[in-house]
């Protein structure tokens, strides 16, 4: 069962994937912080295009996307163009990868993009062992919805809340391992089971 991460450098759910014996890659256009070994540095379109995948997990970049920037980026805005852009390159995305593989996610926080998809959820980090507020977006073809597994009361608004930092769009962006490890849990037997039938 192969499975490709798309646009994600951290390896995180790429890793989370692989301890638990999955054959999982990352891709990215930038280096890993992870095993180089288990990455493609390379345009995602084309690592789609070269391979076989059985599901793909897609992190496409959300700034210009997410509502959270909508003072910049809304229509009538200095930065609206660039919205326009990365929704086309999205779709275009999403595209690509649903006529590669069977499974596919796209993962975003609140964001303009899934207007434009047919079944999407929202889930919090909350819900999966983590006191922290995070509303995040998942774009789901021939997936489960993701179940809680460990619900945590009294979460905090840490992430919104980071400071200025040169860091900060990618520390906002990682993927907190509870909800990597309820995605290989979850998304992994369900198509560990499929592929048996």
């Amino acid at each position: 069962m192969n499975i490709l991460i798309g646009c994600e450098e951290s390896q995180t759910l790429c890793q989370a994937f692989r301890a638990a014996n999955f054959n999982a890659y990352s891709c990215d256009l930038r280096p890993t912080q992870g095993d180089p070994k288990y990455h493609y540095q390379m345009n995602i379109f084309g690592c789609i295009r070269d391979y076989s995948w059985n599901l793909i997990i897609l992190h496409p970049p959300c700034t210009a996307m997410c509502l959270s920037g909508n003072r910049w980026y809304a229509k009538g805005k200095p930065k609206y163009e660039q919205r326009l852009i990365a929704i086309d390159w999205t779709k275009a995305l999403w595209k690509e990868a649903c006529k590669a593989a069977l499974h596919v996610a796209l993962e975003n926080p609140m964001s303009i993009i899934f207007k434009y998809m047919m079944d999407v959820q929202y889930v919090q980090p909350w819900q999966f062992g983590h006191p922290i507020n995070k509303m995040t977006g998942l774009a789901l073809k021939n997936l489960p919805r993701l179940k809680a597994t460990n619900i945590v009361k009294n979460p905090k608004d840490l992430i919104h809340n980071l400071p200025q930092s040169p860091n900060r769009a990618r520390l906002r962006s990682v993927t907190f391992p509870g909800i990597a490890d309820a995605i290989v849990d979850q998304w992994g037997k369900y198509i560990l089971t499929r592929i048996q039938i």
